[in-house]
C-alpha cells in the first residue's frame, strides 16, 4: 500500500488518452512536478492502474486572490493566508502513457479511463524504473497534440533517470536518445532540440 505522502490529488475527469486530477494549493510539493510518472487505479479490485506524464499545472484564482494582486502593499500573514488556509483548486493534467494489469506493464494506452474521485499517487521509483526499461511510450508522447510534448518527454526523462541507480544514469540517456534518434529521424531540427533538453550536466 502506498504511503499517503504519495497522493497527487482525486480525478476530476478523465478519458483513454488522459485525465486531470485536482487538489489544494497548500499541498503542492515536488509530488507535483512536469514531468511527474502517476499512477490511478482503472478496476475496483485494484488490478490495473493507468500511467501518465504530468504535462499541465493550473493553479485556479479566486475573488480574494484577484483583489490582493492589485493591491500595492500586502501583509504576509494575510498572503500566507491566502496559500495555506483558503481552499484555492489546483488541477494536475496527464498524459496516459501505458497501464498496468495484473502486475504486467504495457506501453499503450490504457483500456478505460478512471473513474472521478479516483485516487492518483506518484509512482515509486522501482515503478518507474521498470517502466522505463522499454521505450515504446515514446510516440503516444511525441504524438500527443495537446501537450508541449518535446518539452515533456525530456522532463519525464531526466525524471526518470533519478529512479535508476547512478552509474546507470547516463547509459539510460544515451539509450533514450538513441530511440528518439530513430523516431525524429525525419526531423532533425526537433530531434537535436530534444537531445538538448535530456543532455547530462556535465
Amino acid at each position: 500500500m502506498e504511503d499517503s505522502v504519495s497522493i497527487v490529488g482525486r480525478v476530476l475527469r478523465a478519458s483513454t488518452t488522459g485525465f486531470d486530477c485536482g487538489t489544494r494549493s497548500n499541498r503542492i510539493d515536488d509530488r507535483h512536478n512536469f514531468g511527474a510518472f502517476v499512477r490511478v487505479p482503472i478496476s475496483d479490485d485494484g488490478s490495473a492502474y493507468a500511467i501518465g506524464l504530468i504535462y499541465a499545472i493550473r493553479i485556479d484564482d479566486d475573488p480574494l486572490a484577484r483583489e490582493l494582486v492589485m493591491a500595492t502593499n500586502i501583509d504576509q500573514a494575510t498572503l500566507m493566508d491566502q496559500r495555506d488556509n483558503r481552499m484555492v483548486p489546483v488541477e494536475i493534467c496527464a498524459l496516459n502513457v501505458g497501464y498496468i494489469y495484473n502486475g504486467m506493464m504495457f506501453h499503450s494506452l490504457p483500456p478505460r479511463p478512471p473513474l472521478s474521485l479516483s485516487e492518483v499517487v506518484l509512482c515509486h521509483a522501482g515503478e518507474v524504473y521498470d517502466f522505463t526499461q522499454r521505450c515504446d511510450y515514446f510516440r503516444l508522447v511525441l504524438q500527443a497534440s495537446e501537450v508541449p510534448s518535446d518539452e515533456l518527454i525530456a522532463a519525464a526523462l531526466r525524471y526518470a533517470s533519478y529512479a535508476y541507480p547512478e552509474n546507470e544514469r547516463y547509459q539510460f540517456l544515451v539509450r533514450c536518445g538513441r530511440t528518439l534518434a530513430n523516431l525524429l529521424a525525419n526531423d532533425l531540427k526537433r530531434l537535436s532540440h530534444v537531445l538538448t533538453l535530456i543532455r547530462p550536466d556535465g
